[in-house]
């Protein structure tokens, strides 16, 4: 069928199983297509199809609550809520968003782009329904490796002890981004292999036949309640807080889906459904993927499964240069140790992993453990790189204070997306870190200019016995010419381009030296520029030096301006009671859409053309 045509998901109830599973087709070659040229979370997509088609047979949204869980398996409910004449904007500038969005429409009742907030959201949706004394259906559905989560397994807890009317989807894939990881996820096999394994095709069939209930359902009864707990088997984990379960169930088979959402409609108290999906389904890389190469991808060639944009030669990403110099550095220092919270492929890790396997952990989405598991390495002597996207290192913030600052213990740790990312928008800019971080005692937070530096600054971290924090973006950046690692000090700057007839001076740090650089020197622009490599500590020295020339300042930054460099040199020159001519560019007091880096910077008044006009004002 023409999925443009689709306005709202009533019209599957109209449809028989075979006219369903043509959709799911239809749904799958059109988000292969789509995402192809698009790039956007493919695998994960492609494992949800019948799934997503199913439940919204089974429930009525946006009465029903379905949501997902982090947000990124929500492509096919977008599409049966109208939305795919919008696809080919997917992740773009001011299109449709990659996750679900309460804004694009009513259907969307929950969003997240981090990971195991659906359960927590799913018992507030059920304690305010019950207030109201109302009776929709709240259905999340988790996974890829969400559970495993410490705050999914804090909701779990709380789910079973108020026994609440939710019917939780378990999608087990058996995959997180990559593989999944964890006792947990060895639990959910063993879950998947028992004898108790009942697809409804067959062990749940003869249940059901084998009691009233399953007679009663099978005859038609809608009004089945306490006693579908006959039907269910034992859930292991899940049994043990308190919850009943069904599964494993085909989630790929829409007539079995349906008939067991009919019954968990009719159950009283919280249930778990486990359903086993293929990620990547119907697109043979990425069925075959088990190290998340195809979970988010930019756009490919369908025939091939080529990327279209391949890193040019010289280059490498900026993840690949940090964890290449982490490795190279552990080859010397047997001390090094390496944890990512289930980003060993996102942070280019995989060689590091394969090298060192004894030296090796990858945490789960987990990252609150991860970091007081680096503390716990720290205090017993050894030299961990724990590496973590900005936009989830904040969910760490407490274990960062409290485990590892305030033991003041030498954990280097690298900031990987920092600044503005781009397609993934608002819940995966890495603008925060430098204003929540800053304030904390004994940290150093730094942030290399090149790739050079960036080696330089990994070694200096490792050279030093304090919490030491490095930022890098999202990107390419040319291969360093000087291999050789050598320590840098502690919050020294780098003044570049100084000259008496210069009338501005201009700070900044990052690539965005570089750039800035490129430019003044381009178009002989009376501007020094100021490569402020360590938010924490500054480089006083140079701030003097700074105010008593008399030039004016411009503090150019590309993360927020609230608590970000600007407000940590404003700071200091109020403590000094110095008066300076001294101008700020940063991200003011909102959240940032996603788009282009480039056009989200001219939107936001901090593109390089404004700033260099800006600083040549009188």
């Amino acid at each position: 069928m023409n999925l443009n045509d689709i306005h709202d998901p009533s019209f599957l109830k109209t449809m028989n199983v075979h006219e369903m599973e043509e959709l799911a087709g239809d749904i799958r070659e059109f988000l292969i297509q789509t995402i192809s040229r698009t790039g956007g979370h493919l695998a994960s997509n492609l494992g949800v199809v019948e799934l997503t088609i199913a439940l919204h047979y089974a429930f009525s949204s946006p009465r029903d609550k379905i949501f997902f869980d982090v947000g990124h398996q929500c492509y096919t409910h977008k599409i049966l809520t109208g939305r795919a004449s919008r696809f080919s904007t997917l992740r773009q500038y001011h299109g449709l968003s990659g996750f679900e969005k309460r804004c694009e429409s009513e259907h969307d009742v929950w969003e997240a782009g981090h990971s195991s907030t659906s359960l927590s959201a799913a018992l507030g949706m059920a304690a305010a329904r019950d207030l109201d004394h109302d009776s929709y259906h709240i259905v999340p559905v988790i996974g890829d490796g969400a559970l495993g989560s410490g705050m999914a397994l804090e909701a779990l807890n709380q789910i079973g002890a108020e026994n609440k009317n939710i019917i939780i989807i378990f999608n087990d894939n058996n995959m997180s981004i990559s593989r999944n990881v964890g006792a947990m996820s060895q639990g959910f096999s063993r879950l998947r292999t028992s004898k108790t394994y009942t697809g409804l095709k067959e062990g749940m069939k003869k249940s059901l036949r084998s009691n009233t209930v399953g007679q009663a359902i099978y005859s038609g009864l809608k009004t089945v309640k306490d006693s579908v707990k006959d039907a269910i088997i034992h859930g292991g984990i899940f049994e043990e807080f308190g919850l009943d379960y069904i599964g494993p169930v085909d989630g790929h088979d829409i007539r079995e889906l349906i008939r067991v959402f009919q019954m968990a409609k009719n159950h009283e108290g919280p249930i778990v459904i486990h359903v086993i999906t293929q990620k990547g389904r119907g697109y043979l890389p990425c069925e075959v993927d088990r190290e998340g190469k195809w979970h988010g991808v930019g756009p490919f060639d369908v025939t091939t499964g080529k990327q279209l944009y391949d890193v040019p030669e010289g280059y490498q990403s900026w993840s690949g240069l940090m964890s290449s110099a982490v490795r190279e550095m552990a080859e010397e220092n047997p001390d090094i140790i390496a944890l990512t919270p289930a980003m060993i492929n996102g942070s280019s890790l995989r060689k590091f992993f394969a090298e060192f396997p004894e030296r090796s952990y990858d945490c789960g989405i987990a990252e609150e453990h991860a970091a007081t598991m680096a503390a716990g390495m720290a205090i017993a002597g050894k030299r961990p790189y724990l590496t973590i996207y900005s936009s989830f290192l904040q969910r760490a913030y407490d274990q960062i204070n409290h485990d590892i600052a305030r033991m003041d213990l030498p954990v280097v740790i690298g900031i990987d997306r920092a600044g503005l990312v781009g397609d993934d928008g608002e819940t995966h800019h890495g603008i925060f870190d430098i204003g929540f971080l800053s304030p904390i005692p004994n940290i150093i937070l730094s942030q290399p200019r090149n790739a050079e530096e960036a080696r330089n600054l990994l070694y200096t971290g490792f050279h030093q016995s304090h919490p030491f924090f490095i930022r890098f973006p999202k990107g390419i950046q040319k291969n360093p010419e000087n291999r050789q690692f050598r320590e840098i000090t502690v919050g020294s700057w780098e003044m570049i381009n100084e000259a008496d007839t210069n009338r501005t001076v201009l700070l900044t740090y990052g690539d965005t030296v570089d750039t800035v650089l490129e430019k003044v020197h381009a178009n002989d622009l009376p501007i020094t520029v100021v490569n402020c490599r360590f938010f924490k500590p500054l480089d006083e020295k140079m701030l003097d030096r700074i105010a008593a020339s008399g030039k004016k300042i411009v503090i150019y930054e590309t993360d927020m301006l609230t608590g970000g460099l600007g407000s940590l040199i404003l700071d200091y020159y109020n403590r000094k009671n110095m008066n300076v001519s001294l101008r700020r560019f940063g991200l003011g007091d909102q959240y940032i859409h996603q788009g282009g880096i480039g056009q989200l910077r001219k939107e936001n008044g901090i593109d390089l053309n404004t700033v260099l006009e800006a600083s040549l004002e009188e």
